[in-house]
């Protein structure tokens, strides 16, 4: 039996800044989910801001890094998935504070952006 949690987990990953906005995985809401098996293997299903991100794969390392700082995690997955997409009201409230009107104006063009460039 693994004596890890998931709230160990979570301290860890809450450790990884995203360093477009300037704050963590966690309360942008991007981690969706950590899963963690009778061995202390770990999964973490995230997600990114946008699939055209430039730091995926540094993003993602961070991820799969931050967990193994636990005394008995054994192997960890960052599992990324696009469904449901990411949007600002899956941060927590700071994070919406924070951006506010800025954040609103930046991810209307980027939608506006995305629908005309997908239906050329």
């Amino acid at each position: 039996m693994c004596s890890v949690t998931k709230e160990q987990v979570y301290d860890e990953l809450r450790k990884i800044i995203d360093p477009e906005v300037g704050f963590n995985l966690v309360e942008m809401g991007l981690i969706y989910d950590v899963d963690i098996d009778d061995d202390c293997n770990v999964k973490v299903t995230m997600t990114l801001s946008t699939k055209a991100c430039p730091l995926h794969q540094m993003i993602t390392q961070w991820v799969e890094d931050a967990p193994k700082k636990i005394d008995g995690v054994k192997e960890v997955e960052a599992n990324v998935v696009w469904e449901p997409e990411w949007n600002i009201s899956m941060a927590e409230d700071n994070v919406k504070k924070a951006l506010g009107a800025l954040w609103k104006r930046y991810f209307k063009a980027y939608m506006e952006l995305r629908y005309s460039f997908f239906t050329m």
